[in-house]
């Protein structure tokens, strides 16, 4: 019997944001009734596909991904994340870049590489952050060109629309207090904050990247003005 990979949930098409950088604006059903979006980014060079916050694309995707490159990597920023790893790994060859210790799904394939501060990266000009205070691994990616992009995971999440969530999520969204840009997203924050500490000093660190846009693996692109964003966000979390 054969591997049973999660489904290919309805998304957007492969949409360019700048040269050799896309991202498609996809959905995932976390429970009946409610489905949030969430999104994966693809950068490309010499024809290699690395891709961020991996999730696995219908049929016309993955063809229209084929007309890009070949996707020969693939990289889990978040903890909480990495239920598609294993289709990319098994049916494209991908190489899995992971921090230690991210083994949510203790069954799914291992890291082939390990992100480190300062460490390799598979496309040239990025940059791997690392958050130290959260209490399982989280990291952001930095692309410098365009004015830098930030790729997050769950850490940062730009929600100024509710595209692709259902009607009920978009309810739950608002409740938990997730409708702004450049969020920190609540229950991750809850989840990630060591008790009795804080994240601030993670964040201010972060916030110390220089980057104009960003993009989670929730929400939508935030195009230009990102690094202010996130400044008054963290300002208002934190004082």
């Amino acid at each position: 019997m054969g591997t049973a990979y999660v489904q290919a949930f309805p998304h957007d098409p492969i949409e360019r944001l700048f040269d050799d950088v896309y991202w498609v604006h996809g959905s995932f059903k976390v429970a009946p009734g409610i489905g949030i979006n969430r999104n994966m980014v693809v950068l490309r060079h010499d024809g290699d596909l690395t891709l961020l916050n991996p999730l696995r694309l219908d049929d016309e995707g993955e063809r229209a991904l084929g007309e890009l490159g070949d996707v020969k990597h693939i990289v889990r920023i978040g903890y909480f994340h990495g239920c598609d790893d294993p289709y990319y790994v098994d049916r494209h060859g991908a190489k899995l870049w992971a921090q230690q210790g991210s083994d949510l799904f203790p069954d799914g394939p291992k890291p082939d590489e390990i992100l480190q501060r300062g460490g390799a990266f598979p496309v040239p000009d990025s940059e791997v952050f690392l958050f130290h205070d959260t209490n399982k691994p989280e990291c952001a990616i930095l692309h410098r060109p365009n004015g830098g992009l930030l790729v997050t995971c769950d850490a940062v999440q730009h929600h100024v629309d509710m595209s692709n969530c259902t009607f009920l999520a978009r309810g739950v969204l608002r409740v938990m207090g997730f409708m702004r840009p450049m969020n920190i997203g609540p229950p991750w924050r809850k989840r990630m904050t060591p008790q009795g500490g804080s994240l601030k000093a993670d964040f201010d660190r972060l916030l110390e990247l220089d980057f104009d846009h960003a993009v989670g693996a929730h929400g939508s692109v935030c195009r230009g003005g990102a690094n202010a964003e996130l400044e008054a966000t963290v300002r208002d979390v934190y004082g």
